[in-house]
C-alpha cells in the first residue's frame, strides 16, 4: 500500500454543509506546489464540478485504503492563507454561528494575476526604519498619555477618549487629534519592530490618518486596504501585508483580519460607528473581531472614540479593557440652548445660538449640524398633520424645494392633485428641514455670508479658515482649518426620537465628533435638548453616560449586558432550531427566547443568552442551520423539498428589534 500526502483543503462555498477541512489526495505533479495557504481547484462530487477552495494544512502521509479524489490544479502558488488568518476566521465564524469561508472572502481580495507576477518579480520589502524625528514626534503626542507607551510595550488592552480637539500638520493639513494619537500609537509600534493595524469607519477617517502617518514612516510600509481601490491596487496591498517586514496597514472594517508580520498593536477608532457592523453573514463586528485576533496573535489592544460605547464599557467594567487617562482634561464648551421667554417654543435656532453664530463668523467658519439631507424630507398635510403619502407605492412625499410639486421617495412619481386620505384637504406642509432648506434660510438670516452644504449628495472634506456658515448631516461634517468658530447642534430633539435601542448613545456619538471640530474655547451650542445626553455632552462625560445605560439595561437583559441571537426562516425551521437549542443548552431559562413573530413570508425569534453560554449557543443554533439546508437537499421519502436558505441566524444583534 502506498503512502499518500494528503491536503486539507476549505473550499470557497456558501453553502453550510461544507464549511469543514475536506481530504484531497497530493498527486506528484503537484508535491511541490501544494504548501499550506495556497489556492487551489478540487473536484466536489456533490456539485458535479471543479471548485475553488484553499489548502489549509498538508497532513501525514495516509496509508488507509480509503478513497480519496486528487487536487486538480494549483491556482496560484502565493500562500495567501496564513495560518494566523485561518484560525482567526475559524474563530469568529464559530462565536457568531458562521462559515469561515465567510469570513476569508471578507478578509482576501480576489486574485490578480498581473499584480501577483509584479509582487514575485520584485524584491521582498526590507525592514522599515522609523527615523528619530519620528520617534520623538510620537514622545510627544503620546506625552498626553503618559501610560500609554507602556500599555503599547506590554500588550495591553486599553480605551482611550480621544483628544477632542481639530490639528494641523506640517504642511496646513487639517486633521482630528485622534488622527495624530493613533498614529503616533502605530509608528511607537512600528519603531519596535512589530506591525500595527488600525481600522476606521470610512474613507474620510482614513485620509486623515494616512496624512498623519505619510511623512512619519517610510512609503512602503504605510500599506491602504480600501474597498474603494480598484483590484489590483487592493490585491496588491494585501500581497505586503503577508511579508516578513512588519508594516501599518490601515482602512475598513475588514482591516482587522489583515495578516501582516508580528501585529504588536490592532486599533480600532470609534467603534459605535455603524459602519464598522459587517453587513455580510455571518456579520462579525470590527470591535468582536479585533478582540478575537488580540487574544490569538497578542498585541496591544487600542479601543478610541470621543464617546464610549456600551460594549466597550461592558470590558472596562469586567476588566478586560482598562483605561488609559489623559494627562489633563480636556473639553468644548457646550452650551444646552433653549428659547428664552419671549421666543417662539418652536423656534429652530434660538437667539442665544443666532447670537453665537453671528459673533463667530466674524473670524472664521460656522459648523451647523441638522438631522437629514435634502430640501423637505418630510411633508404632512397642512390641515390634520397625517403624514403625505404616494398613492401608488404608498412611499412618503418630499419636496426639492420650496413650492416645487412634491414627489415620492420610492418610486419617484410627481403627486400632481393629492388630497389627503384623513380629512380630503390638498395643502401640504413640510414637517422638518433638511439640509439644503436649512441652507436656504440661513443664507437668508445671514446675507453676503457664504454658505456651504456637505451631506452624502454634496460631499466636502474641508474648508479654509475664511467666514462661512457649513451646514452638515451627522457624520458628513468637514474638517475646518484651525476648527469652527461656533458649532450649532440643530435637530437633536427630532434624532431622539428614532425607536432604537442605541438612539441615546448614537446621537451622543454625532454630537460629539462635531464638538471635537470645534475651535479650543469656541462654543458648541446643542439645541432644545435636555436629559442624560445634554448632560453627558455638557459636561463631557461620556464613559459615565455609557455606565448608566449599561445599569439600565442589565434588568431588562438588553445588549450588551447579554447576547443577542436572531433566527430566522420558516416557522417549522424555526421552532425545531429553538427546541434543538433547548436540549443543547437547558440553561437558557424560559424568558430566553422572544417571539417566534411573523415577518412578511418568514417568523423571527430572539435569542437572549449570557456571555458565559455563548459558545453552546453558537454550535447549536450552526447545527441546526446545517441539518436545515442539508434537509432541503435531501428530503425523505414522500417529503416535498423545503426551500433553499431557510434559516438564516444572526449572532450579535444590537437590539431587540422583532
Amino acid at each position: 500500500m502506498t503512502a499518500r500526502r494528503v491536503a486539507r483543503v476549505l473550499i470557497d462555498s456558501p453553502l453550510p454543509q461544507l464549511d469543514r477541512l475536506f481530504d484531497y489526495a497530493i498527486p506528484a505533479e503537484l508535491a511541490d506546489a501544494a504548501v499550506p495557504g495556497v489556492r487551489v481547484r478540487v473536484p466536489l462530487r456533490t456539485a458535479g464540478r471543479v471548485v475553488e477552495g484553499y489548502l489549509v494544512e498538508v497532513g501525514e502521509p495516509d496509508v488507509s485504503d480509503r478513497p480519496l479524489s486528487e487536487l486538480d490544479a494549483v491556482v496560484s502558488p502565493v500562500p495567501v492563507l496564513t495560518p494566523r488568518l485561518y484560525a482567526l476566521a475559524r474563530r469568529a465564524a464559530d462565536r457568531a454561528a458562521g462559515s469561515a469561508g465567510d469570513i476569508l472572502r471578507l478578509a482576501i481580495p480576489r486574485r490578480m494575476v498581473r499584480a501577483e507576477k509584479a509582487w514575485l518579480a520584485s524584491d521582498p520589502p526590507a525592514p522599515p526604519a522609523v527615523s528619530p524625528q519620528a520617534q520623538s514626534w510620537c514622545a510627544s503626542v503620546l506625552a498626553e498619555f503618559p501610560a500609554l507607551p507602556d500599555a503599547l510595550d506590554e500588550g495591553a488592552r486599553v480605551a482611550v477618549d480621544a483628544p477632542p480637539a481639530p490639528a494641523l500638520l506640517e504642511d496646513g493639513t487639517p486633521v482630528g487629534s485622534w488622527a495624530l494619537l493613533l498614529a503616533a500609537a502605530a509608528v511607537h509600534t512600528l519603531a519596535r519592530g512589530r506591525s500595527a493595524v488600525v481600522a476606521v469607519p470610512d474613507h474620510r477617517d482614513r485620509a486623515q490618518l494616512e496624512a498623519a502617518l505619510a511623512s512619519r514612516v517610510p512609503s512602503d510600509a504605510l500599506v491602504r486596504d480600501d474597498a474603494k481601490q480598484s483590484g489590483p491596487a487592493r490585491y496588491a496591498a494585501y500581497l505586503r501585508t503577508i511579508a516578513d517586514a512588519p508594516c501599518i496597514v490601515i482602512g475598513n472594517r475588514s482591516t482587522v483580519y489583515a495578516p501582516a508580520a508580528d501585529v504588536g498593536l490592532i486599533a480600532v477608532w470609534d467603534d459605535g460607528d455603524p459602519l464598522l457592523a459587517e453587513p455580510l453573514s455571518p456579520g462579525v463586528h470590527a470591535r468582536d473581531a479585533a478582540l478575537l485576533r488580540q487574544e490569538l496573535d497578542g498585541g496591544a489592544l487600542l479601543f478610541a472614540g470621543h464617546t464610549r460605547t456600551t460594549d466597550v464599557e461592558r470590558l472596562v467594567a469586567v476588566g478586560w479593557l482598562r483605561e488609559v487617562p489623559a494627562a489633563r482634561r480636556r473639553s468644548p464648551r457646550v452650551v444646552l440652548s433653549a428659547t428664552r421667554e419671549g421666543e417662539s417654543r418652536g423656534a429652530r435656532v434660538p437667539s442665544s445660538a443666532f447670537a453665537a453664530a453671528r459673533e463667530a463668523l466674524e473670524s472664521g467658519p460656522v459648523l451647523v449640524q441638522v438631522a437629514r439631507p435634502g430640501y423637505a424630507p418630510v411633508l404632512v398635510c397642512a390641515q390634520c398633520r397625517h403624514p403625505a403619502r404616494c398613492a401608488h407605492c404608498g412611499g412618503p412625499l418630499h419636496a426639492a424645494r420650496h413650492g416645487a410639486v412634491p414627489a415620492c421617495s420610492w418610486c419617484g412619481r410627481s403627486a400632481t392633485g393629492w388630497a389627503c386620505p384623513e380629512c380630503s384637504s390638498t395643502r401640504v406642509r413640510m414637517a422638518s428641514s433638511g439640509s439644503e432648506r436649512t441652507a436656504d434660510e440661513l443664507g437668508r438670516a445671514f446675507p453676503g455670508t457664504r454658505v456651504i452644504v456637505a451631506d452624502g449628495d454634496h460631499p466636502v472634506a474641508t474648508i479654509d479658515d475664511r467666514p462661512a456658515l457649513v451646514v452638515a448631516t451627522r457624520g458628513a461634517e468637514p474638517l475646518a482649518v484651525g476648527g469652527y468658530r461656533a458649532v450649532i447642534l440643530l435637530d437633536g430633539d427630532r434624532m431622539l426620537l428614532a425607536e432604537d435601542l442605541r438612539i441615546g448613545e448614537s446621537c451622543l456619538r454625532w454630537w460629539s465628533n462635531a464638538a471635537a471640530l470645534a475651535a479650543p474655547d469656541a462654543p458648541v451650542h446643542l439645541v432644545g435638548v435636555t436629559g442624560p445626553v445634554a448632560r453627558a455632552l455638557a459636561t463631557w462625560t461620556q464613559p459615565a453616560y455609557a455606565r448608566a445605560e449599561l445599569a439600565d439595561r442589565a434588568p431588562l437583559r438588553m445588549p450588551p449586558t447579554v447576547r443577542v441571537a436572531a433566527v430566522e426562516g420558516s416557522r417549522r425551521a424555526v421552532d425545531t432550531a429553538l427546541e434543538e437549542l433547548r436540549r443543547a443548552v437547558p440553561e437558557l431559562d424560559h424568558e430566553a427566547v422572544l417571539g417566534p413573530l411573523a415577518r412578511d413570508e418568514s417568523v423571527r425569534a430572539l435569542v437572549r443568552f449570557e456571555y458565559a453560554l455563548g459558545a453552546r449557543v453558537a454550535a447549536s443554533l450552526r447545527a441546526s442551520v446545517v441539518s436545515q439546508a442539508v434537509g432541503a437537499r435531501r428530503p425523505g421519502k414522500g417529503r416535498q423539498p423545503a426551500p433553499a436558505n431557510t434559516l438564516r441566524v444572526r449572532v450579535d444583534v444590537p437590539d431587540l428589534d422583532l
